[in-house]
């Protein structure tokens, strides 16, 4: 295999540049910049020279040995100072040794996949971890980086294994009386398998709000300061606000932090019957993406809710304005910030007691493949109500239901996936 380099951090200035060399060769390419190599797992400050003897920097070098480091191969750090000069003269030196090459995006993580230090569905992880950028989104992808996908298809797959070996067993021994009816115990790990299953593809769309995003409606007639709240809770001026109804055609999103959960609050065109063409159009597409946000916040003005749109359970009604209109039950003013604090605690209660439903599975792929298994698994059950004589076709069936869950990890059916997963990494990781 190549042995591949790469900038391992951010570009740009910086104070430390984490450059990685991967690979038979990286121990090599290292010495022959810094002489004499620290052991592995320790660090040692060298001097960096290029072919000709030419000092390129004073660095921290860090090896580690086969099978011991995130690829799995020989690797070996180099932090450098974190000037681009330095960077790119390092990135020179070791681009004139024939034996390396510069890495591709995410090919130190596809190198760790293959060299079995993580599977597939840690991969993933380590992309969302990357990608972050709340409390909630870090906690999951690091569940999923920490293997637990992985160990939840390992216990479903053994439960599985050991219902289809006690049927392969009446098969093996089908001329002669068994001593056991083995089906009580086969439908007791079937269904105990399939409850679980059933309740992961449930859990797994507020797995993936967690990871893309919840998204939060505000919703209103025309004029009753939809933009100016949107405004108080981004803390910028995010949208138009004016006198004049409609200002507001088309849906305006703002991506915020709400107490940890990644949410998209959407500002939307004043719910009204018009003449306007143009703002014909805004209120449909109003109503479409309201319908489905996550969560509507109904802001209503002295004429009350509006046609176009009803409440649903678990939506927030607000009294708009309430600076200038009195009222009952929660009263907000983005003009002047009364209530906008309690509306906020509000929509985080709200999509907190949504994410407690999250799944251990992130990701359409993962449910995609539960849902292969439920359908195998609801063959051999039926299979197996049907008599010994169907043994073979639930043993069969249960084998399907195992690969479906093997593809979870990445053990079968997945080298299509690679190309598109990988592209989403950085070149350096």
């Amino acid at each position: 295999m190549d042995t591949i380099y790469a900038l391992a951090s951010a570009r740009g200035k910086a104070g430390v540049a984490v450059l990685r060399i991967s690979g038979p060769a990286a121990f090599a390419a290292a010495k022959a910049l810094a002489g004499a190599l620290p052991p592995p797992r320790q660090a040692g400050l060298r001097r960096l020279n290029d072919a000709g003897g030419e000092m390129l920097d004073e660095a921290l070098v860090l090896t580690f040995a086969e099978g011991a480091s995130f690829t799995g191969e020989p690797v070996v750090e180099l932090h450098l100072h974190g000037s681009p000069a330095i960077t790119a003269a390092v990135l020179g030196a070791l681009g004139q040794d024939p034996g390396l090459r510069l890495a591709e995006p995410g090919e130190f993580t596809r190198r760790a996949l293959e060299n079995g230090r993580l599977d597939l569905a840690q991969v993933e992880g380590l992309a969302d971890l990357i990608e972050a950028e709340t409390e909630a989104q870090r906690r999951q992808a690091q569940r999923v980086l920490s293997g637990a996908v992985g160990q939840r298809a390992e216990d479903w797959r053994r439960r599985l294994i050991r219902a289809a070996a006690l049927l392969e067993a009446t098969i093996d021994f089908a001329d002669e009386d068994v001593p056991v009816d083995v089906t009580p115990e086969v439908l007791e790990l079937i269904d105990g398998v399939a409850a679980e299953l059933v309740r992961e593809a449930e859990g797994a769309s507020v797995s993936e709000r967690i990871r893309d995003g919840f998204e939060v409606a505000i919703v209103g007639r025309p004029n009753a300061g939809k933009s100016t709240l949107l405004n108080a809770l981004a803390g910028r001026e995010a949208a138009i606000t004016s006198e004049f109804a409609g200002t507001t055609r088309d849906v305006i999103e703002v991506r915020m932090d709400l107490t940890g959960l990644p949410v998209t609050v959407l500002d939307t065109a004043g719910l009204r019957s018009t003449e306007d063409a143009v703002e014909t159009i805004g209120v449909a597409r109003a109503v479409d993406r309201a319908r489905q946000a996550d969560l509507r916040i109904f802001l209503c003005d002295e004429a009350g809710l509006p046609d176009e749109l009803s409440p649903v359970a678990g939506d927030l009604i607000v009294q708009g304005k309430a600076d200038v209109f009195p009222g009952d039950g929660l009263r907000i003013s983005g003009k002047t910030g009364q209530g906008v604090g309690e509306l906020i605690a509000r929509i985080s209660e709200a999509l907190a007691t949504r994410a407690a439903g999250a799944a251990t599975i992130t990701r359409e792929r993962h449910r995609l493949a539960v849902i292969r298994a439920i359908g195998a698994m609801e063959s051999a059950r039926l299979e197996v109500l049907e008599g010994q004589g169907r043994a073979e076709l639930a043993a069969e069936a249960l084998r399907g239901a195992i690969r479906a869950l093997d593809s979870l990890v990445g053990r079968v059916d997945v080298e299509h996936l690679l190309d598109e997963i990988f592209a989403s990494f950085c070149i350096g990781k």
